[in-house]
Parts: C-alpha cells; structure tokens; sequence
C-alpha cells in the first residue's frame, strides 16, 4: 500500500513539473512584424535591404554606365561590417541585398567568391568528363563592375528602464575599373524599448 502511495505522489510531482516547463509555439505569417527585444531582426534586414537597393537603382550611376560601356552593369556583394553592439546575421541581410539587386532587373549579378570556387570546380570537372557540346569552358566569366560594401553601426542611450537602440546602416557602391563612389548610401532605424532590465 505503501508502494502504491509513492507512485502516485511521484507521479503527481513528475506531472507537476512537467506542467511549470511547457513551451507554447503560435505560428505566424513569415511577413508578420514582430519585435520582442528591439534587437536587429528579420524585419530590419527585409526593409533596410529593399529601400536602399531602390535607393541605389534610381541614381544616375547606372545610366551613365550604360551611356558609356552601352550594356548592363553588372554589380557583386563584397563585405558588410557588422560593428554595432549586436549579433547580427550579416550572411542573411546580403542575401537581402543580392536578392533585391538580381530581382530588379536593373543590373547583372556576379557570383561571390565562395559561389564562384564552387561552380569553377564543377568546370573543371565538366572539361575532364562532360561531352563537347555540353562542356563549358573557363575564362567566359562575366567580371564584376561595381562591388557593393558596408557596414552596420549602433548607439545605445539607456536610462533607469528605458533604452533608445539607434542602427545606422551604411552601403557604398564602388566601381571596379577606378575605385570610384559612385553611390553612397545609409539608411536609420530608431526604437524605444521599455524593459524591467537591459543587458548589453
């Protein structure tokens, strides 16, 4: 009797227990805005990446490349800092960026440097085992005209349970042939967050 008594007491406290560690998931639309820290997110990353790539389509760089050169230009992502106080998935907001500039239409895209490695081995492979006449050959890349850099900066101002959490991101588009700015962007975000307690 005794024996019964202790199982079914630990089995209560096992159910307890198990009834205080219960995690909730609500599924939401992946275009839904949510802001549960006021830290970068995905929403920061989607909105930064189109205004600023419309900001640069829509300048006179392209059209006087185009004047000059008579063909598209074509544009690489080169390196974005990430400088600012946070962690932050630099790789997810260029793939933003790469994704707004090949959708546009208004330039050709190159290939990073790791992508590039990757599809030059399978060339290699291909001249060694492919047929002729599905064989392609090496150096008919198409070279890169302008390269697209940046970085991305913080400010904090904390004060008792309030904090100010100012992101500043910065782009510049660079011709490949001279070095040349051609477009010099940025793009501020602002957030108020109220928090029983901030951590740095």
């Amino acid at each position: 009797m005794k024996l019964i008594k202790k199982s079914v007491i630990a089995a209560v406290m096992a159910l307890g227990l198990a009834g205080c560690n219960t995690t909730q998931v609500t599924r939401i639309g992946a275009d839904e805005v949510v802001d549960l820290s006021g830290a970068w997110n995905d929403t920061d990353s989607q909105l930064v990446a189109r205004e600023m790539i419309n900001d640069s389509l829509s300048r006179p760089w392209i059209t006087n490349f185009m004047a000059r050169r008579g063909k598209t230009p074509a544009v690489i992502v080169g390196t974005v800092r990430n400088l600012s106080h946070e962690h932050i998935n630099v790789r997810t907001f260029v793939a933003e960026l790469e994704r707004e500039l090949i959708n546009s239409g208004r330039v050709e895209f190159v290939a990073s440097r790791t992508d590039r490695n990757e599809v030059r081995e399978e060339r290699m492979d291909q001249d060694l085992h492919a047929s002729e006449d599905s064989r392609n050959a090496a150096g008919q890349e198409r070279g890169a005209d302008f390269m697209l850099q940046g970085q991305i900066n913080t400010i904090f101002d904390v004060n008792d349970n309030k904090q100010v959490r100012y992101c500043q991101v910065d782009l510049t588009m660079v011709s490949m042939a001279d070095n040349r700015k051609v477009w010099i962007g940025h793009k501020k975000i602002k957030k108020l967050v109220k928090n029983g307690k901030f951590r740095y």
